[in-house]
């Protein structure tokens, strides 16, 4: 009877000792015609050198993040390009980093459509029931141009509990500063934006945007 109730406790330990899952965050990136091959790179080396980042590894790992990747563009252009993966360890992380370095891009010199990248991006958290937050984090350098779905799938995602926030990318000089657009259409009532000043200044804004969706306090 005794060996039997040690041995039932022992069993349990494991499930005692593990970590719940406070965020899934999905990365969006833009891969729309208006980014050439230049800046899709500025673009995977800067999500790479973040999640390589000691403060950002730290945080993946305390929260027991869960991380995936859609790269999107056009109407019906949009890739999970890295499925979920879950940041338990340094190695987790650092692996993470070095597949997003070397990511292909999904596709080339499309329009672009956000609202379908939103609702694609909104299907994939199915995949993560068990986490806490779910997070949708997307890049991009342009308005919708193409499907005009942002109001439906936005609205869809904020339905599920699901919180939106972006990194705008300004070239110096535009007229209408995208950051705008994405303020008013795009993120979710408690989301943010981050504004990088053109794709150079994108490892600086990644980071900071992913340093600032995970510090929340878990509740």
């Amino acid at each position: 009877m005794m060996r039997a109730l040690v041995t039932g406790l022992c069993l349990m330990l494991p499930a005692l000792d593990a970590k719940a899952c406070e965020t899934a965050l999905l990365l969006a990136i833009d891969v729309s015609g208006s980014i050439d091959a230049g800046e899709y790179a500025l673009q995977v080396q800067g999500l790479a050198a973040a999640l390589e980042d000691p403060e950002v590894a730290e945080i993946l790992q305390r929260g027991q993040v869960a991380l995936s990747v859609v790269q999107w563009s056009g109407t019906g252009l949009q890739s999970l390009v890295v499925p979920w993966r879950r940041m338990r360890t340094p190695a987790d992380v650092a692996g993470f980093a070095t597949t997003a370095r070397s990511l292909p891009r999904a596709f080339d010199g499309s329009d672009t459509a956000v609202g379908e990248a939103v609702g694609f991006a909104t299907a994939q958290f199915a995949q993560v029931p068990d986490c806490r937050r779910h997070v949708i984090d997307i890049s991009g350098d342009g308005p919708e141009n193409a499907g005009f779905t942002i109001g439906q799938t936005r609205a869809q995602a904020i339905r599920q509990g699901i919180e939106i926030n972006a990194i705008a990318i300004e070239d110096m000089g535009v007229t209408t500063p995208i950051a705008a657009f994405y303020r008013k259409w795009v993120i979710s009532p408690k989301g943010f934006v981050i504004v990088a000043r053109g794709l150079e200044d994108y490892p600086r804004a990644i980071r900071e945007k992913l340093i600032r969706e995970l510090s929340k306090p878990v509740g």
